[in-house]
């Protein structure tokens, strides 16, 4: 069985390099954390420490079990930190950014009911569709859409959204259906800020260059262009499924549909806030 005496007083020694300083660190006396630790050394029949009257400086044998006690302490830590965030209620002070339209038509509705569960809870929601920085500016989580690039973040995946090729029925009755992924550079293709599309074909993941005669950085203008019969347009599914449905656009190339991930990032090794972690929990679970 494990023995734990003179852990936590060898520990503090080693990163204070006093016992008065450990002592006081571990609100214990001096006496007390002399005894443990020199009790721990005859245990493991080593010296971990060089002791003068000026000064104490730990010996290699004691940097080596340092390493390994600090790991075991901070697990120790963590798995506590755990148990309080279970038992935790969200409240204070949330920061969360989220992409324009999807931000206002699905993470508000979601944040605001979250809220209402957790009236304590002070929240913060910018939306924008520039990959704002989250550390720089103060963001405990952000909301992005699409395929990841940014390895700096975690990320859990929330959800997906399907990207429809769609076209009005007028724009079809004149220009035709197209049925075949080359067919497409014979037609009017709106663009957003990139000049390619993304399609699945044959379970792989392919990227069509096309080109037309409107490029916005917004979806809803493209839609309402597309409305209008004025092109072509590939679409996030919260933007078009309505309008497919009414029969007012016509899904097209459904057999190339493609789909990407609604994502939670937030800063490389942050451990989550109870706070974040249900949210993040929260949002995953009403969008699946």
């Amino acid at each position: 069985m494990l023995n734990w005496e003179g852990i936590s007083e060898f520990v503090a020694v080693a990163e204070t390099e006093s016992f008065t300083l450990a002592a006081k660190r571990l609100s214990i006396s001096t006496a007390q954390v002399s005894r443990q630790v020199s009790a721990l050394e005859t245990r493991l029949a080593s010296k971990l420490f060089y002791r003068t009257t000026r000064k104490v400086s730990v010996t290699e044998v004691g940097k080596i079990y340092y390493q390994h006690c600090r790991q075991v302490l901070d697990g120790l830590d963590e798995a506590e930190r755990a148990i309080t965030n279970l038992q935790a209620t969200p409240r204070g002070y949330l920061k969360l950014t989220a992409p324009n339209t999807y931000g206002e038509r699905t993470i508000a509705p979601l944040v605001n009911d979250f809220i209402a569960r957790y009236p304590d809870l002070n929240v913060q929601l910018q939306l924008s569709n520039k990959p704002l920085d989250l550390v720089d500016e103060g963001f405990d989580l952000g909301i992005r859409l699409g395929h990841l690039e940014d390895s700096s973040m975690m990320a859990k995946q929330l959800s997906s959204r399907k990207l429809h090729v769609c076209a009005s029925p007028e724009y079809i009755s004149q220009h035709g259906l197209p049925t075949a992924l080359a067919e497409l550079e014979r037609h009017n293709c709106l663009l957003g800020t990139k000049d390619y599309w993304q399609f699945q074909d044959h379970g792989k993941r392919r990227s069509i260059r096309v080109k037309g005669n409107l490029r916005c950085n917004s979806g809803q203008a493209l839609t309402d262009a597309a409305l209008k019969g004025i092109g072509i347009v590939q679409l996030p599914d919260y933007y078009v499924v309505h309008h497919i449905e009414q029969r007012q656009l016509i899904s097209i190339l459904d057999q190339y549909l493609d789909s990407d991930g609604i994502w939670a990032i937030y800063p490389h090794n942050r451990h989550l806030s109870p706070k974040v972690r249900m949210l993040v929990n929260y949002l995953s679970e009403m969008l699946n």
